[in-house]
């Protein structure tokens, strides 16, 4: 059925490419949902509240790798900018920021991030601690490339989170040889990856007891139901997390709880669910050593460092280029 321009008016917006992009991944085999659509106000709450959570364990590991060896990793990289890719409230960085003071190295300091709601406050916060940093908060894909000063010495790119997890093979090769292609000869990158663990742990820190994951996951219909006119109805569908160890990941996905079809008004499209139909809304990757080193070596950028915490859930390394 052709897109509607009457319905497009309706709603107040044009119908663009992110739209169709949105409906490709809905009407394909499986159904996909980008895990982008998952954020607005009420989505980024959550995810800050995932974090909270006592199952999920990223976050406090990655915070004890970056504080026991933040003065070594300020030592080897050196940097006279620091890119923080994703930065969200820089909550975690500010612990590197400090080791890199210490060393005297830094000058400027670039939190990039898709939402600029936390930026003000936390670019205040900030010049307050650090009076004498350039601070230059950008809002940006941090996945393209983001236009850097070509005159911007010394760069160390941080990507913490493990949000280089939810990228696929391909789309993680696009995203180092992107970063890559704006990295100059002693340019380095600070790279957060979970690693591979036992089952029970992995999918817990998916699938929290208090449901805050799953509150998150379905928050994304409420997205769809605003931008597109839609109406699913979030009692339709469970939480469902999944395990693939052939690929090393975690699938997190909503199911149809039975049959039943959603109109979407906005692109005057009908999309049908059968009963215990998946809609994938993104998976996380977990890594092993020899992983990220090659994937590393493929964009051109060499494993100089690997930290894990003392646990080894998780691990941080640092890339040169090669």
């Amino acid at each position: 059925m052709p897109l509607s321009t009457t319905n497009a008016a309706t709603f107040g917006t044009e119908v663009s490419s992110e739209h169709r992009e949105l409906l490709a991944g809905l009407i394909a085999t499986p159904k996909r949902l980008a895990t982008k659509w998952l954020y607005d106000t009420c989505g980024s709450a959550l995810y800050t509240a995932i974090a909270q959570q006592p199952e999920y364990y990223i976050d406090e590991a990655e915070r004890e790798i970056v504080a026991q060896h933040g003065g070594d990793i300020a030592a080897r990289a050196r940097p006279r900018t620091l890119v923080d890719l994703g930065a969200g409230s820089a909550g975690k960085t500010r612990l590197l920021l400090d080791a890199l003071s210490a060393v005297g190295s830094l000058d400027r300091y670039v939190p990039v991030d898709v939402s600029d709601t936390s930026f003000r406050d936390m670019t205040r916060n900030l010049r307050a601690v650090y009076p004498e940093l350039d601070i230059q908060p950008r809002t940006a894909d941090f996945s393209s490339p983001l236009g850097l000063d070509p005159q911007t010495a010394s760069v160390l790119f941080a990507f913490f989170g493990a949000t280089y997890g939810n990228f696929r093979p391909a789309e993680r090769q696009r995203f180092l040889a992107a970063l890559r292609s704006q990295m100059r000869r002693g340019d380095g990158l600070l790279l957060g990856t979970d690693l591979v663990k036992d089952e029970a742990t992995l999918k817990a820190a998916y699938d929290d007891r208090a449901g805050v994951t799953a509150a998150f996951v379905r928050n994304g219909l409420t997205v769809l139901n605003r931008e597109l006119g839609a109406n699913f109805r979030l009692r339709d569908f469970d939480h469902d997390v999944t395990w693939n160890p052939y690929l090393s990941r975690i699938e997190n996905a909503l199911r149809a709880r039975r049959s039943h079809t959603v109109t979407l008004a906005l692109l005057d499209r009908a999309v049908p669910f059968a009963t215990g139909e998946r809609l994938h809304v993104g998976i996380s990757v977990k890594f092993r050593q020899k992983d990220v080193r090659s994937e590393l070596a493929q964009a051109g950028l060499r494993l100089d460092r690997w930290w894990t915490d003392s646990a080894s859930r998780y691990a941080v390394s640092l890339a040169m280029t090669a």
